[in-house]
């Protein structure tokens, strides 16, 4: 890795701005800020996917859902159009959010830009790092969103939404999700929507 100091700091500077996130989630008895342990959870799947990560990689893992509560869902109309702007708008405001906070601790333009790009997610279908990270991320919501977030839709739906996270994975991240433990049943979801 380069800077190691350069690192830290934007690290750092992502974790403080996460930590402002009004949205708390209780991890070991204690309330804390959403995207600040989400952001630490998709950099330990990163590490745990690619143990030799780029510092890029390990940069973009840590502020993929930067600020992420400053662009709510319900400002965008309720239809898959809506939802669709909303992802594209998110995708932008987190990219430029990095991109202030890299330059800032002192990146120079080329590594700011290649953040950026996992960040928005080009060339997904091209695997690489960018599959890293969406693996990375589907992972995360996975293990620690999944549980939660079935029980506020459908099941039909959430079998759609288990079909269409499959679909953006690995082969070693589909292992991974199937070797997590989840309550049976998360299970029997996974199980319907793989079948």
């Amino acid at each position: 890795m380069g800077d190691a100091s350069r690192f830290s700091r934007a690290v750092a500077a992502f974790d403080e701005a996460n930590s402002a996130d009004p949205n708390q989630e209780e991890v070991d008895g204690r309330a804390v800020p959403h995207e600040w342990v989400d952001a630490q959870r998709v950099s330990a799947w990163v590490l745990r996917l690619e143990p030799q990560a780029s510092e890029v990689l390990r940069l973009a893992s840590r502020c993929q859902h930067i600020c992420r509560w400053k662009r709510p869902r319900d400002q965008y109309p309720q239809t898959r159009a809506g939802y669709l702007k909303w992802r594209q708008d998110l995708k932008r405001f987190h990219a430029e959010t990095a991109g202030e906070i890299l330059r800032e601790v002192g990146y120079e333009e080329g590594v700011v830009e290649a953040v950026q790009a996992l960040n928005l997610k080009k060339s997904l279908s091209a695997g690489g790092e960018v599959q890293v990270l969406e693996d990375a991320l589907c992972l995360t919501f996975l293990q620690y969103e999944f549980g939660t977030f079935r029980k506020t839709v459908s099941e039909e739906r959430m079998i759609g939404i288990l079909q269409k996270t499959w679909k953006k994975m690995s082969a070693q991240a589909r292992e991974e999700a199937l070797g997590l433990d989840l309550d049976p049943e998360a299970l029997e979801l996974v199980k319907k929507a793989l079948a």
